[in-house]
């Protein structure tokens, strides 16, 4: 449930907005295409984690197949993407908060939440995972919710938008592509934001108490839930609101019920997508504090972000996350008005690079296994690698569109920095002797890796 909720973020509850505002109707088309794409990844994924059972994260399959150096580089990119996305997450909550009172700034907000998460992650893991349980039962729930009362508001005609609300919304003004292909194409990079947080499957797979059943039954449940989750709600949002009446800078579902004009309906939603902001910079926060311990047991950081405290939380590690989540505070304080799109870029471009990872990864297995050097996986990819270098090329695609898009492109830059500042650790490690030189390991390499 909560990697459910995880996925269920400000991607869809608050990017959807802006993505509305450039494709139309088209955008429930994007959103199906990285869908089956993300599936793609997920059954990649999926044959990696049931070929032998890991007993840490998806990492440890690229450490294998691509060699160490691409281990910690995707670790700490990992990292790095999960405090990003604490930043986006952020910068939604502070928006949701102008809803109710729009003369509190942003980053006035975006620091109180950070303050508070912060306290909760350092008190008890136990009061951490029941919280974001109920959390996550929230969101899917809502998301239900609004489904049926659109159908609802589409079939029987009731609330203030019931004259005008219909399927004809889908292509009646301007068509389904009303901005061209080409505009809705550019939607792509916010669009696959909104599905970063479902590889945590691969994170999560060491603790699954019988992951040959359970991990097939979650990843080939993906589709239903990307039906429903994402196409199934937009869908219906379009058809009862056209598409002109959304914009950046606000959650659509909100705006949609407050077109619809139930009493407190608006409010009520504007709360429900508050907690799923906070819900999701929570979990990001918890995660980064083990990633950065894991980096340091393994030897690809600092030593010191493996201590526990006396409640057995990495408080260094979340610590040291909260106070790289507190330059989303300051870029809401800079630049209000593009803070989201900022960080999610950035975002974006960090999970585009783990799931390539993930994919070059797995064809490194189906080409060991085609040779006879690696037993069969329990739960095979359909089409081998095909379908693999078919998720790589769009890809591939996708950080093209980032390049071309003049805010986006901004995340390339940081990616360039951050890659510069990976190799300049990664030599300072080898040299204390806590990483392995480029290309090896402790382990014998087997014959697959040297071919």
């Amino acid at each position: 449930m909560i990697a459910i909720g995880g996925a269920i973020g400000v991607g869809l509850f608050m990017g959807a907005g802006a993505n509305i505002a450039k494709a139309g109707p088209s955008i429930i088309l994007m959103y199906a295409l990285a869908g089956v794409i993300v599936f793609f990844i997920m059954r990649a994924l999926g044959e990696l984690l049931l070929y032998r059972r890991s007993s840490g994260s998806f990492a440890e399959y690229i450490r294998e197949f691509l060699g160490p150096f691409f281990g910690y580089v995707t670790g700490w990119t990992y990292w790095l993407l999960w405090v990003v996305t604490g930043m986006a997450e952020l910068t939604a909550a502070a928006i949701y908060i102008n809803f109710w009172f729009p003369s509190i700034p942003q980053w006035v907000s975006a620091l109180v939440f950070l303050v508070v998460l912060f306290g909760v992650n350092l008190i008890s893991v136990k009061v951490f995972g029941e919280i974001e349980f109920w959390f996550s039962m929230v969101k899917v729930t809502a998301i239900i919710g609004m489904i049926v009362i659109g159908l609802g508001v589409l079939t029987l005609g009731f609330s203030d938008a019931g004259d005008t609300a219909a399927a004809s919304n889908l292509w009646s003004h301007g068509g389904f592509f009303p901005n061209g292909i080409g505009d809705s194409l550019m939607t792509l990079q916010g669009v696959m934001f909104a599905y970063l947080a479902v590889e945590l499957v691969g994170v999560t797979a060491s603790e699954s108490e019988d992951p040959e059943r359970t991990l097939p039954k979650a990843i080939n449940t993906l589709p239903w839930r990307i039906i429903i989750f994402y196409v199934g709600a937009l869908t219906v949002l379009l058809a009862v609101v056209k598409w002109t009446e959304f914009s950046a800078g606000e959650s659509p579902f909100v705006h949609g019920f407050s077109k619809i004009g139930i009493p407190l309906a608006a409010g009520i939603v504007n709360f429900v997508v508050l907690t799923a902001a906070l819900s999701s910079c929570n979990s990001g926060m918890y995660s980064t504090g083990r990633m950065l311990r894991d980096l340091a047991t393994s030897g690809e950081g600092p030593r010191i972000f493996a201590r526990l405290n006396l409640r057995k939380s990495p408080a260094l590690g979340i610590t040291f996350s909260v106070l790289f989540m507190g330059i989303g505070v300051l870029l809401n304080y800079v630049v209000p008005e593009k803070a989201f799109t900022y960080v999610t870029s950035v975002s974006t471009a960090c999970g585009i690079f783990t799931w390539l990872m993930i994919l070059f990864a797995h064809i490194r297995y189906r080409r060991a296994f085609r040779a006879g050097q690696l037993p069969a996986s329990s739960f095979p990819a359909p089409g081998g690698s095909f379908f693999s270098w078919v998720a790589v090329v769009f890809l591939l695609f996708v950080t093209c569109l980032v390049a071309y898009d003049k805010d986006a492109r901004v995340s390339l830059y940081i990616g360039a920095g951050w890659a510069v500042c990976l190799v300049i650790g990664w030599y300072v490690l080898k040299a204390r002797g806590g990483a392995q030189p480029l290309g090896q390991s402790d382990a014998v390499e087997p014959e697959y890796a040297r071919k």
